[in-house]
C-alpha cells in the first residue's frame, strides 16, 4: 500500500476585490489553509480546508456559520503532521473521521479520496447557479444573467437592507430576464410578518424557495402554510447531532438542503445526507463557504458526482483577487506561506 511521505501546511490570505456578503456581515478577504501530500511513488494530492469564520469588515466576529477558528483548525493539523507521515493512505480517512472539525473532516476526506484515486479527475461541464446581491453593479448582474444558458435559476441575497429597495431589486432583475425561477436567502433576517410582507410583493409562481427565510426556524413552516412557497435550509443543517431523517420526515415545505460541505464535515456525511434527501423527495444543492479556487474546483467535482442534478451554488471567485492554482490545476507555492510545525 502507498505511503505518505510528506504532509506540508500552507496558508493563504486573498483579498476580494468587493465585499462579499456572510448572511448580514461582508468579508474582503479569506483565509484558509491548503494541505498538499506526497505519496511515496512521488504523487502529489492537495485540498482546502478553510473554516468560515473570522472577522468581517467592520472588526466583527462572523457568527452563524463555523463553530472552529482557523488557529485550531491549524493546531489539529500540525499535530497530525508528524502523526501521519510514513502512515498509509487509508489512514487519512480514519484521521477525517476521528475530527470533531467540519472542515478538517471534509477537507482530509477529500484529500484521501484524492489519493486513493476515488475522486473524479475533471468537470464535466455543469451549469452554476449565479449570486447576486445590492451592491454590484449593473455591468456584473448583466453579465451574470447573460451567461445564463443552461439553466434558468439565479440566487439572490435578500434580508440585507430595507425591504422596499430589495423588492425592487428583484423585480429589476426579472425585468432583464423575466423568465428566470428567483432561489431567494435571506440567511434567517425577516420575522414571520415581514417574511409574508416581502414575499407577497413577488410573482410566487418564480420562486423555487427561501432559503432560511425566518429569523425564528419554527416560523419557516408557518410562512409555507400561509403562502404556499417552500423553504431551504442552510444554517440549520449546522445545528449540532441534527437528525436529518427525522427532520426530512417531520418538516413539510422544505425545497431543499443547501450543503455546505466545509461546514457540514467528510464526504461520508454528505453522501448520507444526500441519500436520505433523494428519499424524501428533497434536493441537495452544494453551496460554496467562500472557498478558494482550490475548493470550488473540488466542489464542482463533489456536485457532479453527488448531485449532478441539481446546479450548484459556486458563484464567488469572480470577487477573489488572485488564484491559488495555475493554468494547469497546479498549486502556484509563491502564493502561500508554508505552516512549520
Amino acid at each position: 500500500m502507498t505511503k505518505i511521505a510528506s504532509f506540508e501546511l500552507y496558508q493563504f490570505q486573498i483579498d476580494l476585490t468587493v465585499p462579499l456578503p456572510v448572511a448580514k456581515q461582508r468579508i474582503d478577504h479569506r483565509i484558509g489553509i491548503i494541505v498538499n501530500v506526497t505519496l511515496d511513488d512521488n504523487q502529489q494530492y492537495f485540498a482546502e480546508i478553510s473554516p468560515l469564520a473570522g472577522i468581517d469588515i467592520e472588526g466583527l466576529p462572523l457568527t452563524g456559520f463555523s463553530h472552529e477558528t482557523l488557529a485550531q483548525v491549524s493546531t489539529e493539523l500540525i499535530q497530525l503532521q508528524s502523526q501521519l507521515i510514513g502512515q498509509e493512505i487509508t489512514e487519512l480517512a480514519l484521521a477525517a473521521e476521528r475530527s470533531l472539525l467540519p472542515s478538517v473532516q471534509f477537507g482530509l476526506s477529500v484529500l484521501a479520496a484524492k489519493c486513493l484515486q476515488q475522486f473524479p479527475v475533471r468537470v464535466i461541464t455543469q451549469a452554476n447557479i449565479p449570486l447576486l446581491y445590492q451592491g454590484l453593479s449593473t455591468t456584473v448582474i448583466d453579465q451574470k444573467l447573460a451567461d445564463l444558458s443552461h439553466i434558468h435559476s439565479v440566487k439572490i441575497k435578500v434580508a440585507q437592507t430595507d425591504m422596499d429597495s430589495e423588492i425592487a431589486f428583484v423585480h429589476q432583475v426579472l425585468a432583464r430576464k423575466p423568465s428566470l425561477t428567483l432561489r431567494l436567502d435571506a440567511n434567517r433576517g425577516f420575522t414571520l410578518n415581514q417574511a409574508v410582507d416581502f414575499l407577497a410583493c413577488l410573482p410566487k409562481k418564480q420562486i423555487e424557495y427561501v432559503e432560511e427565510p425566518c429569523q425564528q426556524p419554527s416560523d419557516n413552516l408557518k410562512m409555507y402554510q400561509q403562502l404556499g412557497i417552500k423553504y431551504a435550509l442552510d444554517e440549520f443543517l449546522l445545528t449540532a447531532d441534527l437528525d436529518f431523517d427525522k427532520l426530512l420526515q417531520q418538516q413539510p415545505g422544505i425545497g431543499a438542503f443547501i450543503l455546505k460541505p466545509m461546514l457540514l464535515g467528510s464526504l461520508s456525511k454528505m453522501q448520507e445526507i444526500v441519500s436520505l434527501a433523494d428519499h424524501q423527495g428533497v434536493r441537495c444543492i452544494l453551496s460554496s463557504s467562500l472557498e478558494s479556487d482550490v475548493g470550488i474546483a473540488d466542489l464542482a467535482l463533489i456536485s457532479q458526482a453527488l448531485t449532478p442534478d441539481n446546479p450548484p451554488g459556486l458563484d464567488t471567485l469572480s470577487a477573489f483577487s488572485q488564484r491559488l492554482l495555475d493554468e494547469n490545476g497546479q498549486l502556484k507555492l509563491n502564493k502561500l506561506k508554508l505552516i512549520k510545525g
